[in-house]
């Protein structure tokens, strides 16, 4: 009995159906569309239900107790200015019920109200759905409230900050942007503006802290902020404030690098708990004191030596907290954001969380576990954790990604519930190895999703914070981030095409919205592929499948796209559209040119090819031209709001350290002879055929079912220009020139008229004469009967597929295979839903994947499999799944055998991690590739089958997929 004739069940796979793919998404993803405000109830016709907030030259008074909370007060006059910026009429604001008539907007808490309280004694808005919630509003339509008012809009929340999100959510739904100050979106002026009835609110967060961390701040943010508002001081947190809560995040830690929250500005701390934010510190910096307080005069960071000095330092962090909102960092990292020790010294930090314990409870004189905590399991302090060192059941454990998106570790499924929860410590940005990242927005908020949502099915759900860097130009991943932290259930692999979309609606007016959406996803793509400060001239390949030409035209399409919507965008959008969407794709785009433009230089010097000297000026022009896009952006943008913010180095590293300015790559110039000097190039190769060579020319195999191309480029390395032509026997061969004259280069595209062809494999030749050397090029083709061919089809030594394209999906009642779109370096990546399951048994019925492929070799394979570089997040040896041809038995492959600094280097600096399999094809034909689920979270997104050693070349991205019938 072959494998897959066995019945074998495992508890995880019940039954099996196979799903044959009709469309791109898969059974059970619900297209609905998710963001900030998922449903619109303003609108701008006037009728006998609905609410008139601005309503024939006239808008409706706003009133709001004085007893409320300072936070609300101080919103609800950010409510009145946006009224005006949309109307161009002010509110009146009024503070008593007497004062009000007709039309009243009602502002209030519920318990810290009277307003709000009479309403719910008279019956008039339901408290129950209040009471004791967190962070909820409810918006909605009271007839005859009070005496003398006909209608009231009421903006009722359970606490401060649900009714200030009740506020800044009827400020969304009128059209002011959270980005209406960070990054100039208009605001559109309307004349009529009315509520519909209901009771509109989006419930409790499911996640209960959702915040962002500004860091890595300086030369960028540090230099915008000292020259426009003074320093990181209360003018600069007011705006910081007001954006966090806008998206509906309530937890920040402040700017840290030689910064002190605290001590810079004491109003700071005020307004933070006067805006309701809920403040923290760093992973690195405990019981609320930032690390720039801890001055030489107060010794060695060192609790074995000083620790006296700490419990003092430590103690009067938390005197200064007082009774403001705060979750209070503990444990100990070493001086300046490193490992405290060499190893893990378990005993010394377990002493440490004690006596911090100690000290919140000495200071605020109550019980420890009623001030909030955390312990951040960052880089080796998760090495603690994994040795069995735990804390107090109260403190939320703030688990981390590894700086780049991958998260580290998770809770076990069947893990004993904790008081204190679980936490994600997430990057858009970092400092560090392998390289620094922080000039430009590289996050996908696929894989975004695709990490949280698998963190949030894992039970983490008390604190999401995310690194953004300079806050600009991380602002749309950021509003993402605190979208979903908001509701991850609204979210799934199924609509975050639409996010796009709505982002680009609501940014932007409505104008070109598909189109922008289509630049948002495409740009943050190609810019997921490597880092910018990753890139140099060897990235991308310049002779193997014209990887680096493809590159810079799909950055270039983007480009002539992003600059069409420019010059016909309202001129109002466009500050916004630069920022957004223009300045990172025209930025990304000259970067990549760039080092492309460099690494021809560099081959055709290589060469002694005359074109080598125009790269080398394309080199120096596309290097200036990146200043004056950053000059635009700091000087011209917005009459210069911007100076400084696009500031990062990010040309020019050579470790993972940025440089102190950006240094052009460098180029050489040929100093070629005085007369003509002709040679050849071919496609997959950097050898040069000249005067000298004798040998003959090989080229790529083409076949009838790809129908490609293939090239030869005849190049001059002297001064004076020659002739070519081409000789050639069999007039199925075509070419885009047979002859001409060549004074740099000349790029001669080689096709194949199958119709004319003969049948089946057919090795020919033709032959270049260049002045007066003659060339023999060698190409073999092969005219294929199709009639009984499936699948994807073998050429030139390979297959290769996209993860997407399979041909059957093989689910169980337990998990679907779930493609998520455009996640991937080159297309979309597949995974298991939902993430929380057991290790699944490999059986004759386990959810697989099938790929039809067809060899016309047989013999020694290896399976190349392209995943996302997802980390090992549970105890064990590593994620695994399985693989084979057929009938075959699955190899079990490990996704993290090789858990090296090395290979994680390696892995997400490329952004992708290769699982290589070997396999042995007994006979040429039609075969059946298969993909088992073991574990989830493993997100394959390129399958390259390798049939013949060394055909498959080198570059990046893998080779392009291979033809499929």
């Amino acid at each position: 009995m072959s494998f897959t004739e066995k019945e074998t069940y495992d508890p995880m796979c019940l039954k099996t159906k196979i799903v044959y793919v009709l469309s791109l998404f898969l059974i059970g993803l619900s297209t609905k569309s998710y963001a900030i405000n998922p449903e619109k109830y303003v609108v701008n016709q006037a009728s006998a239900e609905n609410f008139p907030l601005v309503s024939k030259g006239k808008t409706a008074s706003i009133l709001v107790s004085d007893k409320d909370f300072e936070g609300v007060l101080k919103v609800t006059g950010h409510l009145e200015n946006d009224i005006f910026k949309v109307s161009d009429l002010h509110p009146k604001r009024i503070k008593k019920i007497a004062e009000a008539e007709d039309f009243v907007v009602i502002i209030g808490t519920l318990g810290k109200s009277e307003i709000i309280d009479q309403l719910v004694k008279k019956g008039k808005i339901d408290a129950a759905q209040l009471r004791g919630k967190w962070e909820k509003f409810t918006t909605q339509i009271v007839e005859n409230p009070f005496k003398g008012i006909k209608k009231a809009l009421v903006i009722a929340g359970s606490d401060k900050r649900g009714t200030i999100y009740g506020i800044y959510d009827l400020s969304n739904q009128i059209g002011v942007s959270p980005w209406y100050f960070w990054a100039d979106v208009p605001v559109k002026k309307q004349s009529e503006l009315h509520v519909l009835p209901g009771i509109h609110s989006q419930g409790e967060p499911k996640v209960k802290y959702r915040g962002i961390f500004i860091n890595d701040e300086a030369p960028a943010l540090s230099g915008w902020a000292f020259e426009k508002l003074g320093g990181f001081n209360s003018k600069f947190y007011d705006k910081v404030f007001e954006l966090i809560l806008r998206m509906k995040g309530n937890y920040l830690w402040p700017a840290m690098w030689g910064r002190m929250f605290y001590v810079e500005d004491p109003q700071n701390a005020v307004l933070a708990d006067k805006y309701g934010i809920v403040m923290g510190t760093s992973h690195h910096e405990p019981l609320t004191r930032a690390h720039a307080e801890w001055g030489k005069s107060n010794g060695k960071w060192d609790f074995s030596t000083n620790s006296e000095s700490l419990v003092q330092f430590w103690k009067d962090g938390i005197k200064r907290m007082g009774n403001k909102e705060t979750i209070v960092t503990v444990g100990m990292r070493g001086d300046g954001d490193e490992p405290m020790t060499e190893g893990t010294a378990i005993e010394l930090l377990e002493n440490i969380v004690k006596t911090q314990r100690n000290i919140i409870a000495e200071v605020t004189k109550k019980p420890a576990e009623e001030t909030p905590q955390m312990w951040a399991l960052y880089k080796e302090v998760q090495d603690y954790y994994d040795k069995g060192m735990r804390v107090p059941d109260d403190v939320t454990l703030l688990l981390c990604d590894d700086n780049w998106g991958n998260i580290r570790k998770l809770p076990e499924l069947n893990a004993k519930t904790r008081k204190g929860g679980y936490g994600i410590y997430y990057h858009f940005d970092y400092v560090g190895g392998p390289r620094n990242y922080k000039w430009i927005n590289t996050n996908q908020i696929e894989r975004v999703w695709e990490q949280m949502d698998l963190a949030y099915q894992y039970g983490v759900d008390k604190i999401w914070i995310v690194n953004v860097g300079d806050i600009k130009p991380m602002e749309f991943p950021t509003e993402f981030f605190l979208d979903i932290a908001w509701n991850p259930e609204k979210f799934n692999a199924g609509n975050l095409d639409h996010y796009y979309r709505n982002c680009a609606k609501e940014n932007f007016g409505n104008q070109f919205s598909e189109e922008i959406a289509e630049i948002l996803k495409l740009y943050t793509k190609y810019n997921a592929r490597r880092k910018p400060e990753l890139l140099d001239a060897a990235t991308y390949s310049i002779t193997n499948y014209n990887e680096a030409d493809r590159v810079v035209a799909d950055y270039q399409k983007l480009a002539e796209k992003a600059h069409l919507i420019n010059e016909k965008l309202q001129p109002e959008y466009k500050d916004a559209f630069y920022q957004l969407v223009l300045f990172p794709v025209l930025a990304s785009s000259n970067l990549n040119e760039l080092y492309v433009a460099a690494a021809k230089n560099q081959l055709y010097a290589e060469q002694g090819n005359a074109a080598a000297n125009l790269y080398a000026e394309k080199v120096k022009t596309l290097f200036e031209k990146d200043a004056e896009l950053t000059n635009f952006y700091h000087t011209k943008l917005a009459d210069g709001k911007w100076n400084h913010m696009m500031a990062q180095t990010h040309i020019g590293y050579d470790n993972w350290q940025q440089p102190d300015k950006n240094v052009i790559p460098k180029t050489k110039l040929v100093y070629y002879d005085t007369t003509s000097n002709p040679a050849v190039t071919a496609e997959g190769s950097k050898e040069v055929y000249d005067s000298k060579s004798t040998k003959t020319i090989v080229l790529p195999d083409l076949n009838s079912l790809e129908n490609n191309a293939t090239y030869v480029e005849v190049s001059n390395r002297g001064v004076k220009s020659f002739q070519f032509r081409i000789e050639n026997k069999n007039d199925w061969i075509l070419f885009s020139f047979s002859k001409g004259t060549v004074a740099f280069e000349k790029r001669i595209a080689i096709r194949i008229d199958w119709k004319k062809a003969p049948k089946g494999i057919t090795n020919c030749q033709f032959t270049i004469l260049a002045d007066d050397k003659r060339h023999k090029v060698e190409l073999k083709i092969n005219n294929i009967d199709s009639d009984k061919i499936k699948g994807f089809v073998e050429n030139n030594g390979y297959i290769s597929i996209e993860s997407k394209n399979y041909s059957n999906a093989i689910n169980s009642e337990v998990v679907k295979w779930t493609i998520i779109p455009n996640l991937g370096k080159t297309d979309s990546g597949i995974t298991i839903k939902p993430s929380n399951i057991q290790t699944i048994a490999v059986s004759g019925q386990s959810p697989r994947l099938e790929y039809d492929v067809h060899f016309f070799s047989k013999g020694k394979v290896k399976v190349h499999a392209y995943f996302s570089p997802t980390i090992n997040f549970k105890f064990g040896e590593g994620l695994k799944y399985g693989i084979g041809f057929d009938s075959e038995k699955p190899q079990i492959m490990n996704l993290n055998a090789d858990s090296s600094e090395k290979s994680w280097a390696a892995s997400v600096a490329a952004n992708i991690k290769i699982i290589t399999s070997t396999h042995q094809i007994e006979n040429s034909g039609n075969h059946v590739l298969k993909i088992y689920a073991i574990d989830p979270a493993l997100v394959l997104q390129k399958i390259v089958i390798e049939t013949e050693d060394g055909k498959v070349l080198d570059s990046y991205l893998g080779p392009p997929e291979s033809f499929k019938k």
